[in-house]
């Protein structure tokens, strides 16, 4: 099995309704080709991880290539696992920029993920978004 890790940035605003709009569409495309992961998204990036049979997952991250409202997309992992780190999630998903508590959040999406490097990955997004959030704040 494959799970590639990638961020990105919206190529312009990118509205809540936006990404309700893409995660339904992924999470459409991910049951049919048996796809699971995680997507947080900060308002300007997306940093997601995608599992699945190495040509789905490819097929996927291709299509995330091809797609306009992305850019600067940089993949920084990809690497064969015997097990899924996300379970069974279609593609479970965090719009960090949501408030305060997005790091509890983010830390208990990731709690079983058994790869420290990848857990990390993802919580460490979400603490320079809040620290950042909170910097404009005061």
């Amino acid at each position: 099995m494959l799970q590639l890790t990638y961020i990105s940035s919206a190529v312009g605003p990118c509205a809540e309704s936006d990404v309700d709009a893409i995660l339904k569409t992924a999470r459409r495309n991910n049951v049919i080709l048996g796809v699971t992961g995680l997507l947080l998204f900060d308002g300007r990036r997306f940093l997601q991880t995608l599992e699945g049979e190495t040509a789905s997952v490819n097929a996927a991250y291709q299509r995330i290539r091809n797609d306009p409202r992305h850019r600067a997309i940089v993949q920084l992992s990809s690497k064969e696992t015997k097990a899924r780190a996300f379970g069974d999630w279609a593609m479970a998903a965090q719009c960090i920029s949501a408030g305060p508590g997005v790091v509890a959040q983010v830390d208990a999406l990731t709690e079983t993920v058994a790869d420290p490097n990848l857990r990390e990955t993802f919580r460490g997004f979400a603490r320079v978004r809040a620290a950042a959030l909170t910097a404009s704040s005061a």
